[in-house]
Formats: structure tokens, C-alpha cells, sequence
């Protein structure tokens, strides 16, 4: 499965799809970015002087890419169903590190820690364009599959 495809079948689209590409993917590992474009509309009110992507929105991201992506990708791996799967997020620890303000590209690196009865754990790592870590944490979701 190619990232076109992976994306394609993302259930997100804008203003709440935060994932421009994935760069990689095995069965253990996914890669992707994101840019923080300045017009999304939570920048207006989340700090107005100063904007921040809020915290929420980067988990979000982290989640949208290293384990909805992931999951996908696994499925896929499994049958050949075409339909878009069911998707809910069961838990996320995540720790902040450094704000991202408007603009800002951020880098998604996620590893698989478990695949079973359709729950992906993830250890997922946020970082900027210079490597350094914005946030890191594990993130839980059940992946099902579609129905037909």
C-alpha cells in the first residue's frame, strides 16, 4: 500500500485532517509530516498575542498519522478490504516539550508496540524540522475494519 493510498483513506478531511504526507511505512513503523498553516482558525483564539498550536491539536496529529495511518496501512496487510475503516481513539499519554507556533512543519515518527484484536498501541515522537522533540508519548486506538 503506497502513501496515496494510506491518506486516501484517512475519515478526515479539512480544517481536521492534519497529515500532508507519509513518508514511510512497514509492519512496525510509520513516518509522516504536517504544516501548521497560519490560517487555521484555532490560532485566532488560543492566545491571540502570541498563537500556539494547541496541545490537543498536536496530539491529534500524532495520532491522524502514527496510528490511524499505521492502522490502515496494517489492515490493509490483512485483506483486501477497500472501505474505509472505523477508527476510535482508547488512550494517549503524551508529554509537551516545546510549543509549535503557526507555520511550523512538524515530523511524526511512530512505532508499533502491539497489534491485537484490532488495538494499535503506538510509541509516537513529534519533532520539528531541526530534530528536536515538540512532544512524545503512546497513543491507543481500535482500528476496525469497515462494514461492507
Amino acid at each position: 500500500m503506497k502513501s496515496i493510498e494510506i491518506t486516501s483513506k484517512l475519515p478526515y478531511s479539512a480544517p481536521f485532517l492534519f497529515v500532508d504526507e507519509i513518508t514511510s511505512v512497514s509492519e512496525n513503523t510509520i513516518e509522516g509530516n504536517y504544516l501548521f498553516n497560519k490560517s487555521h482558525d484555532f490560532y485566532r483564539g488560543h492566545f491571540k498575542v502570541n498563537p500556539v498550536t494547541p496541545g490537543v491539536i498536536l496530539a491529534e496529529c500524532m495520532a491522524q498519522i502514527g496510528v490511524v495511518s499505521l492502522g490502515i496501512y496494517l489492515l490493509s496487510k490483512q485483506s483486501e478490504a477497500s472501505a474505509t475503516p472505523r477508527i476510535a481513539m482508547t488512550s494517549s499519554n503524551v508529554e509537551f516539550i516545546k510549543p509549535v507556533y503557526p507555520g511550523e512543519k512538524v515530523f511524526v515518527k511512530s512505532e508499533k508496540k502491539y497489534f491485537r484484536f484490532n488495538k494499535l498501541k503506538c510509541v509516537v515522537i513529534m519533532t520539528d524540522t531541526e530534530e528536536n522533540i515538540i512532544c512524545r508519548g503512546e497513543i491507543s486506538g481500535m482500528i476496525l475494519k469497515a462494514e461492507s
